[in-house]
């Protein structure tokens, strides 16, 4: 026989205002099987948790209701009440008077009714709950991150500090991302390189760490703490073993105009090559498309060069299979490509540039040896516009977001500027100033009052050429309320952080969600900010939203501690919230093996004792099933069950309001 208790939460006032808490604690006292009710302003404090632990012992409860917010926010902490008194936590349903009631109603009688009706509702399934348990799954302590930038090298750093080994993928030839490519970071303006340096060679050099660069993900199996991926090591045509990076090879080569990715394109680079000189490993490879060898089957210069022959010409791809228990995606962004603005250029004028461009012209190992010069003829420019929200925050090219660094990164690029020439304008057109950081805005000012940027608050509508090679920017002055026109001899555009391409292929091999700009998805954007859907797959840097450098080291090391977490023990406990297959009544018609997004859902044999096979019915794997109950809907034969959601409690949910 049901002995229920119900407990309803006031929430403070977020469900008081709306809804009788008493009322309704009165009218959950008369339901069937119901023999405790009571209210209280915060149940969810210690003391409610108390009245709970305490009504379970003293009325021999063999379930509970709880009245109160979202059970994703309180649920695990009302079931651990209720295992601390003796009573199975999946005996324990939350009823959600918060969001589903108080927040969306006004009418207190109408609103108070509702919440009666969610009370009965759970208080009908509760009765028809089963004692369920958690699933144990076998952990391999091995973890796999994705991306070389700054966040992935962290995250390594901090899973290999804790004792357990990590495969590093970046499908670059280096690590070290895009902040390798900056001159300085802000707000301090220290060297990029001075603080990145050592970190990509401790990564390199860490016993605990196996780096894959110029490598890149090719396949996923398995589930959480038992992946199975497949790494494809593209062909260098270099033998790393053998060489020694003594650049006897790129010295020699012919083919020697090819334009450098890492100077973004405003420097040169060889066929074969090394992306920069502090590259980790400091190795070169071969641009298969640019290589006169390997496109012609001439040359071979960089072959004769190479004291160690390390050069070869027939390497291939090799498809490396690794077992890993948990994975970090820290895969960065790129900036959009500004050439959509028509009114700014259409990305046809060499001296309308982007941040990366401007960063690598400031830069001491870039190709002006740190001198700010035109692309277009090399001149030193005398005036410099800078132009923020370059895409960002304009619905009319669909990115409708904050790129969040641009302000800042483009107060440190007039800052660069006048320190570089001192008798230069740097203007900066702006929206909004967002500097919300520690020591931000202070840099902001020192930008304006110390180093004599000039800030312009309005848009600009357009960039054009005029026949003396002179830019002319037309904006507005919003504060002063008029139009602005400056002749300038180059403008840097704040073009929106985008993510990396490639990136939504690789969501959809991990099974993790990403959002309409291509963003990947968190599990929860307060309280699991780096997990995600798919358990066991986390979140670093900017592949999530935009970010700076703290941030992202900041959430690469959260997701490094939450995979620490994972590897604490020898078992991974998960919730049995999980699909169940009939196997008496399957008629194997594998509906559900090509509904389940997880591929949870497997063929299995049933055979005799001799060995005979009698027949193949579907079975889920517990450890990849999401519970997400796609396969019980589309079952023609109804054998599968969602534990915790039953046909048998969902129609009686629906009974007790007819």
């Amino acid at each position: 026989m049901a002995r229920i208790g119900v407990f309803i939460c006031h929430c403070g006032e977020n469900i008081a205002r709306t809804v009788d808490c008493a009322a309704v604690a009165a009218a959950a006292a008369k339901m069937p099987g119901v023999v405790h009710s009571a209210d209280y302003k915060y149940m969810c404090s210690d003391p409610g948790q108390q009245m709970i632990r305490q009504a379970i012992a003293e009325k021999k409860l063999t379930g509970a209701v709880v009245g109160a917010c979202s059970p994703r926010m309180h649920e695990p902490t009302f079931r651990r009440a209720a295992a601390e008194a003796g009573l199975n936590p999946y005996l324990l349903e939350m009823a959600n008077l918060r969001e589903h009631c108080s927040w969306v109603h006004e009418d207190r009688a109408a609103a108070t009714a509702k919440a009666i009706d969610l009370v009965r509702v759970m208080v009908e399934k509760v009765k028809r709950n089963r004692s369920l348990y958690p699933i144990r799954v076998p952990i391999e302590p091995t973890a796999l991150v994705v991306g070389g930038g700054i966040a992935g090298i962290q995250a390594a750093l901090d899973i290999a500090g804790g004792g357990k080994k990590v495969i590093l993928v970046e499908r670059g030839p280096s690590i070290g991302g895009h902040m390798a490519r900056l001159s300085e970071t802000f707000p301090t303006l220290d060297c990029s390189q001075c603080i990145l340096t050592p970190r990509m060679v401790e990564a390199a050099s860490h016993p605990n760490i196996t780096l894959m660069t110029y490598s890149e993900v090719e396949a996923v199996e398995g589930f959480v703490g038992n992946f199975q991926v497949t790494i494809r090591r593209k062909a260098k045509y270099v033998d790393w073993s053998k060489c020694t990076g003594c650049g006897d090879c790129w010295a020699k080569c012919p083919a020697r105009k090819i334009p450098s990715e890492f100077d973004a394109r405003l420097g040169a680079r060889t066929a074969i090559y090394r992306p920069f000189p502090q590259a980790v490993p400091n190795k070169p490879v071969i641009d298969r498309e640019h290589c006169i060898m390997l496109t012609k089957g001439k040359c071979g210069a960089c072959a004769k060069a190479c004291q160690r022959g390390a050069v070869n010409f027939k390497d291939q791809d090799e498809l490396v299979k690794v077992k890993v228990g948990a994975v970090v995606l820290a895969t960065g962004f790129d900036l959009w490509d500004h050439s959509a603005y028509g009114e700014y250029g259409a990305g046809k004028f060499a001296d309308v540039i982007d941040g990366f461009q401007f960063e690598r012209l400031a830069s001491a190992s870039g190709p002006t040896g740190g001198e700010i010069r035109r692309p277009s003829d090399g001149q030193v420019p005398r005036t410099v516009v800078f132009i923020q929200c370059c895409g960002s925050r304009d619905e009319k090219v669909g990115k409708a977001y904050c790129s969040k660094i641009c302000c800042m990164y483009t107060a440190k690029h007039g800052m660069l500027y006048k320190h570089k020439v001192h008798d230069g304008r740097a203007i900066v057109f702006y929206m909004d100033i967002r500097a919300a950081g520690k020591g931000y805005e202070e840099f902001i000012r020192r930008a304006v009052e110390a180093d004599g940027v000039e800030y312009v608050r309005g848009r600009v509508s357009r960039i054009y050429r005029r026949t003396d090679g002179k830019l002319i920017v037309r904006g507005a002055d919003t504060l002063a309320g008029r139009a602005v026109t400056v002749e300038a001899d180059m403008v840097v555009l704040a073009d929106a952080v985008v993510p990396r391409s490639g990136g939504e292929k690789l969501a959809q091999l991990f099974g993790v969600g990403y959002d309409t700009d291509g963003f990947y998805s968190e599990a929860h954007p307060k309280l699991r900010p780096v997990e995600t859907a798919a358990a066991g797959v986390f979140l670093a840097g900017a592949c999530q939203s935009p970010k700076d450098i703290p941030d992202s080291v900041a959430q690469a090391s959260a997701a490094a501690a939450k995979v620490l977490g994972l590897f604490a023990r020898p078992e991974l406990e998960r919730e049995p919230v999980v699909a169940r297959v009939n196997e008496n009544t399957c008629v194997h018609c594998r509906a559900c093996i090509q509904a389940c997004p997880y591929g949870a859902v497997e063929d299995h044999e049933i055979r005799d004792r001799k060995g005979h096979l009698v027949r193949t019915v579907a079975r889920v794997n517990e450890g990849l099933c999401q519970g997400c109950g796609t396969c019980v809907a589309i079952c023609r034969s109804g054998c599968i069950d969602l534990e915790g959601f039953t046909d048998e409690q969902v129609f009686s949910e629906i009974a007790t309001l007819e």
